[in-house]
């Protein structure tokens, strides 16, 4: 299946580079700095921000890291992390099943393989591809696993992704899969933004940087280019060329046996693409449908999932739908499609995989998975359930070969229950293959949905997991967790840091599903763009008011944690609701919204937040933490956490708002990892220790104790 919408739904978007200045990109003009006096501090590997990253680390080390408590919660979620028990996920590459697995013994972790019949196996014989730590020993190099792409249908080439300490940015290097080596002269890509993507064995298409002008204001790739074997890159074919202006462009060809099709994607921001049937002749067809549309391409179908209503075939079409039709026909001129979706008040789209003769459906209904599947047919098409579905928490499917089967990966969970992973041939009940072990002892705790009314009147959900004998006297130490952005959903997932961190303490987690997530599809997250951000700040606080109103938790026992977009929650929290909370967590956040757009990625997020170097400074400084900090209030105890090497959202912001804070004498920590990119990590002993940190400061100030 083709689905080449590079605006990917999230800050979560593949690419980067290492160092504040974007080498080859076309940055906007930055503002004036000068009055802003912790601007230093956005030189990310300068000698003067490292040492007051040092001294800051030193100090939260040794407030939170020193006592044996922290060391026993780090060592447990270390083992949880390391767990020999984990649940290898597979994916199916030629006759082979393959993983990637960190642990203790392999901290960057192995690509291995093994067959189905043995993966069915509660201890399956596994061989070795590529092992990252002796890789690593023998380049003297710190790679972090990026992905593969293997070539079809022969299998036996690669072009694998390698990231220097987790960071976006990264290399791609040929692998012969039949040797398991690295290709002599194989296509190789420099480090930067960007990919190869295989046309033939001897040819591919690259997007990365090329050299001055050919990245985006946003850092991404502007050109991609057609690239033979054996030939200079600087020779490749150029194929498209965006403008500065772009957020990313791609290319690829769909592999798919009898529908070999090549496309090019100009993705101008999130949400905002189009993309390009690129003809034998190199000359592009743009697919004639509103940017805001997702489109996809599977064998003669093109899907569209709509996020405003369209007009077609006499009809409109409302926004959260998916509508279908044949992609020959449409490409001739035909507008005749089929409503394989249609959203009601309280339910979305979350997803839809095809296997080689369905499509199955995964719906979201007031937040809870609902599984359907759907079997091609002239006009509409034929409807059924998904056999043998759980029907509590949070289901995911994918296919494991959607050319030659109608078998899909199925997994469940929800945050008391660990995962499970079963193999489901459409029509059949599951078959369990894998389950993940119990990590923390939840058999005094119970899961709850409740809804809290926004300041405009809005109905939003949240989670809550509490203890089944919890008294409502408000002293309950509570979590609550939020991100709303990006049109991404906070479903129910187990996590055994959380249990063992948090929960089994007797602590209480909830999950706020707040404007600009995707819970209820496109109008949910467009409902809090830009000028409206407020509107998820106001529904955040209506559930912190209602876990308080409710007296499971009072003010100075609720704490809050968010990360990325989250982050800016969490920083707006603090300063426009510190009232509400006893403690916040805020992680690789984006706080200084003067800046954002001027710091690695964040141009490309302008259609989120707005463009603060226009008059939407008006709205963007409303929710703009890093500027509605006031020296002469209170707030409630911080702790600002990111990673140097987050070539994504600039460590800067975390750095000065922690020292804006921290000079109006603030009761703020800070603690910043060497490596980790956007995840914050780089391996299993880097996670424990921030996760470690993050839950050790929460349960000091919440807990009273």
């Amino acid at each position: 299946m083709t689905k080449l919408t590079t605006a990917c739904q999230s800050l979560v978007i593949s690419a980067g580079l290492a160092a504040a200045s974007l080498a080859g990109a076309a940055p906007k003009e930055s503002p004036d700095v000068s009055a802003d006096s912790y601007a230093w501090l956005e030189d990310v590997t300068g000698q003067q921000p490292l040492d007051w990253v040092k001294a800051r680390n030193a100090t939260t080390e040794t407030e939170l890291a020193a006592t044996p408590q922290f060391k026993q919660l780090e060592s447990d979620i270390r083992a949880i992390l390391d767990s020999d028990a984990k649940i290898p996920g597979v994916e199916k590459i030629g006759d082979y099943y393959y993983n990637f697995w960190k642990d203790k013994q392999h901290e960057r972790g192995l690509w291995r393989r093994t067959t189905l019949e043995e993966y069915r196996k509660d201890k399956p014989r596994w061989e070795t591809v590529i092992d990252l730590d002796a890789l690593n020993k023998a380049e003297g190099e710190n790679w972090v696993w990026h992905g593969v792409d293997c070539l079809r249908p022969d299998y036996t080439r690669c072009l694998i992704a390698l990231s220097r300490g987790g960071a976006d940015a990264d290399v791609t290097r040929e692998f012969d899969l039949s040797t398991k080596s690295w290709v002599k002269d194989g296509f190789f890509r420099a480090e930067a933004k960007g990919a190869l993507g295989w046309i033939d064995r001897d040819t591919v298409y690259v997007y990365t940087d090329f050299g001055a002008g050919s990245m985006t204001s946003s850092g991404y790739p502007r050109v991609v280019k057609e690239w033979k074997r054996g030939t200079p890159l600087d020779q490749a074919r150029v194929v498209y060329e965006g403008k500065p202006t772009d957020m990313y462009i791609a290319a690829l060809r769909d592999h798919t046996p009898g529908f070999e099709r090549d496309f090019v994607s100009r993705t101008l921001a999130f949400y905002n693409d189009e993309l390009y049937l690129r003809g034998a002749d190199g000359k592009l067809a743009k697919i004639d449908v509103p940017n805001s549309v997702s489109k996809s391409v599977h064998r003669e179908w093109l899907l569209l999932e709509l996020r405003e209503p369209y007009e077609a075939g006499g009809r409109t079409w409302p926004a959260g739908s998916l509508i279908a039709t044949n992609f020959d026909a449409f490409i001739a001129g035909k507008r005749e499609f089929t409503a394989l979706f249609t959203p009601t008040e309280r339910t979305s789209l979350s997803s839809y995989t095809w296997t080689k003769s369905h499509l199955v459906l995964n719906v979201l209904d007031d937040v809870k998975n609902r599984l359907s599947v759907l079997t091609p047919a002239a006009g509409e098409w034929k409807r059924s359930e998904f056999t043998g579905a759980p029907t509590f928490g949070t289901l995911a499917v994918s296919p494991v070969d959607p050319d030659e089967s109608d078998a899909v990966w199925l997994t469940a969970t929800d945050y008391l229950t660990p995962t499970t992973l079963s193999l489901a041939q459409i029509g059949a009940n599951p078959e369990v293959l894998k389950t993940m072990p119990v990590f923390f002892d939840a058999s005094k705790n119970v899961i709850e949905q409740h809804f809290a009314t926004s300041k405009d009147g809005t109905r939003v959900p949240y989670f809550l997991v509490r203890p089944k004998d919890l008294k409502l006297d408000g002293t309950a130490p509570t979590l609550l967790y939020g991100y709303g952005g990006f049109e991404i959903s906070l479903t129910p997932a187990y996590s055994g840091s959380v249990g063992k961190g948090w929960l089994e303490k007797g602590g209480v987690y909830a999950v706020a599903n707040i404007r600009g997530g995707g819970e209820y599809g496109p109008r949910w997250h467009q409902a809090a763009l830009k000028a409206n951000r407020h509107k998820a700040y106001e529904d955040f606080a209506a559930v912190a008011q209602d876990l308080i109103a409710r007296k499971v938790t009072s003010t100075k026992h609720l704490g809050i944690q968010g990360g990325s977009n989250g982050g800016l929650l969490t920083g707006n929290m603090l300063t426009q609701y510190p009232e509400l909370f006893g403690a916040v967590v805020v992680q690789v956040p984006l706080l200084d919204m003067k800046r954002y757009s001027h710091l690695l990625a964040g141009a490309s997020w302008m259609a989120e937040y707005g463009d603060p170097d226009t008059a939407d400074w008006d709205y963007i400084r409303t929710f703009s933490p890093y500027h509605l900090f006031d020296a002469k209030k209170s707030y409630p105890p911080a702790l600002f956490m990111t990673s140097t090497r987050d070539d994504r959202v600039h460590p800067g912001h975390a750095r000065k708002m922690a020292a804006k804070m921290l000079d109006a004498g603030k009761d703020v920590r800070y603690y910043e990892n060497i490596e980790g990119g956007h995840g914050g990590s780089a391996n299993n002993a880097q996670a424990a220790h921030m996760s470690a940190l993050a839950f050790t400061f929460l349960w000091n100030e919440l807990s009273g104790k």
